[in-house]
């Protein structure tokens, strides 16, 4: 199972982040590493297609990392993943790291994806109201994807919250669908 995996390989990481006092500055790596594979679709099919080889990737992974200035425990993280042959996981990897991450800082990590940008005030008062519905403070991941047309989705922990007008529009177009 690929969440176990990923835990486990993000635990790992964790660590020897906080061994080394840079629990954020690997943090920060990893969000780029999610932004660069949201970003490139070539990489995104470097990860995820069994085609490649162990070597490919590890060569891959290696020349990517050493052009985005990706060292440290992430570059070397990411070339150890890549030889292991655990690339598809890396998404997971980097969501369980933050799930580890927002755990030891005594918060909740919460992924909310919206239809535009929010602002700065928006994201303060989402923070709030999400504070008060988990009880900590929450450390918010957000993402931007347009065709939810308006509203958010929220996710922490195993809990959803949909309020995306994509969502309502499906659920009435299959409430008409039965009636006719």
């Amino acid at each position: 199972m690929i969440s176990g995996m990923a835990e486990r390989y993000a635990g790992s990481l964790f660590a020897l982040a906080l061994e080394a006092g840079n629990v954020e500055a690997v943090e920060a790596a990893l969000g780029e590493v999610e932004d660069m594979i949201a970003q490139s679709a070539d990489l995104r099919r470097l990860i995820e297609s069994p085609v490649f080889s162990a070597d490919d990737q590890f060569r891959a992974i290696d020349a990517i990392a050493k052009k985005a200035g990706i060292q440290g425990l992430v570059g070397n993280f990411l070339r150890v993943v890549a030889r292991n042959r655990r690339l598809f996981a890396v998404p997971s990897m980097i969501a369980s790291f933050r799930r580890i991450a927002a755990a030891h800082r005594g918060e909740v990590a919460a992924e909310v994806t919206s239809a535009h940008e929010l602002t700065a005030e928006q994201t303060k008062e989402l923070q709030a109201s999400l504070k008060q519905v988990a009880g900590k403070d929450v450390a918010v991941k957000l993402t931007v994807d347009p065709a939810l047309l308006g509203g958010l989705i929220v996710k922490i922990g195993s809990r959803q919250i949909d309020t995306s007008l994509r969502t309502k529009l499906n659920s009435l177009k299959l409430a008409l669908k039965e009636v006719g």
